[in-house]
């Protein structure tokens, strides 16, 4: 504020006589106070000076026979003008009004009029310049023209902002929404865990009994056997019993987002492709992703499709070597089914793979230091589309090049369900 206004006010004209200017400082002044958080009083006192030891300068610059104190008597009254519509500007707290422009406006119009009059009152006492008639409607009518065009710029920068803060919103809510299908994934992972755990405990129990029905002779093999086979059932009974908290708390924090359950499939696709074109980037790959929505289609849950078509689109982008393209297609099938079929021109699958890469633990994808990676995330995209009554395939090119799965599933079962 303190650089920028005493340059715009070298940007003016003498409407009135050629003391009284007019010029960009005001509306300049004006757009930087709307914008400053804490208290004007001094940044705007710091201004008025250096406007008139700016323009102090100029005449020193571009006069011959320079006179110091006659340069400050010509422009020390505009210090009056900066301070008074700074302190105007801060006791009327117009601030408090960013939400309603027509009241900055309208407090821009006043700040300005009164300050204009407090610049003139000191011309009239130091140079004795008396008012000309018509004076109140040429300030006022300059005071408007200020006021209109900071409101104008000012309007500008309040829709940039909204629009960036959407922008940053929208980000956060993406990051937050593939954290949240992560931790939906991991719910099903325990939730099975829960079920197996239950079947362990059950059959090391029911085989403790038979052990005491059937052999009631206290070998001490058998006794042995009998009290492991107890303490084995009540260990996996505690692990239930604590996989029991975790998953309750992951149930409790995806249910409590803020988010809607069921979005709309082209935003849905959005984020998968923005998320997968930042893990490209991060592994430094040059992958060009594109996505194609076929028919109509209603809201799905976007855990479910997050998890599972999120899962095919990273296999994708881990298979590409270097350079790449990955074209995602959802389409609608008769009679009441949705196809999401994702396709990738990697170097594809080997034959010898073929039948093993839907197993657990199974995986052709090495880090650099040789470690493997888990080899669950197809499995769990084939749990979940047996779950969901649908089918999932996948083709490669006999010349193993080229990926493509196919993820059928029933609309019914993505959709949410109407309280009957």
């Amino acid at each position: 504020m303190i650089f920028f206004v005493p340059l715009a006010g070298e940007i003016n004209f003498y409407p009135i006589n050629e003391t009284f200017r007019v010029s960009l400082g005001p509306p300049t002044l004006f757009l930087f106070l709307l914008f400053l958080r804490k208290s004007a009083i001094i940044p705007g006192f710091l201004t008025a000076v250096l406007v008139v030891l700016f323009r102090m300068l100029l005449d020193f610059m571009m006069q011959s026979n320079f006179n110091w104190l006659i340069s400050f008597e010509t422009h020390y009254p505009t210090f009056f003008f900066y301070f008074t519509y700074t302190c105007l500007f801060y006791f009327a707290k117009v601030n408090r009004f960013h939400h309603r422009p027509w009241i900055i406006g309208l407090f821009g119009i006043i700040i300005e009029i009164l300050s204009d009059f407090a610049e003139l009152l000191m011309q009239y006492i130091v140079f004795g310049v008396r008012f000309p008639s018509g004076l109140l409607s040429e300030i006022v009518l300059i005071a408007l023209f200020h006021s209109f065009m900071v409101l104008g710029v000012f309007s500008m920068m309040k829709l940039y902002e909204a629009q960036s803060r959407e922008i940053e919103v929208r980000k956060r809510n993406e990051h937050m929404l593939l954290h949240v299908s992560n931790l939906y994934e991991e719910t099903i992972h325990l939730k099975k865990t829960l079920q197996n755990s239950e079947t362990i405990t059950r059959k090391a129990y029911e085989l403790y009994r038979e052990l005491n029905q059937h052999h009631p002779i206290e070998d001490k093999l058998l006794k042995k056997t009998r009290q492991q086979l107890l303490e084995i059932a009540g260990e996996v009974h505690d692990i239930k019993k604590d996989s029991q908290r975790i998953f309750a708390g992951l149930s409790k924090l995806i249910s409590n987002e803020s988010f809607t359950d069921y979005v709309n499939i082209t935003e849905l696709i959005k984020i998968i492709v923005r998320a997968n074109e930042k893990y490209a980037s991060l592994l430094e790959k040059d992958i060009h992703f594109s996505f194609i929505i076929k028919g109509v289609h209603p809201s799905y849950h976007i855990y479910t499709i997050l998890s599972i078509v999120n899962n095919l689109v990273a296999n994708a982008v881990e298979a590409i070597q270097e350079k790449g393209t990955i074209k995602i297609e959802v389409s609608s099938q008769p009679p009441n089914s949705v196809e999401f079929r994702v396709e990738d021109d990697g170097p594809g699958i080997s034959e010898k793979y073929r039948e093993l890469i839907f197993k657990p633990g199974f995986t052709s994808k090495y880090d650099g230091m040789g470690n493997p990676s888990t080899g669950i995330g197809l499995t769990f995209v084939e749990d979940m589309v047996t779950k969901l009554n649908g089918n999932a395939t996948f083709q490669s090119d006999t010349r193993e090049k080229g990926t493509i799965f196919t993820i059928c599933l029933p609309v019914e079962n993505l959709i949410e369900k109407e309280d009957s």
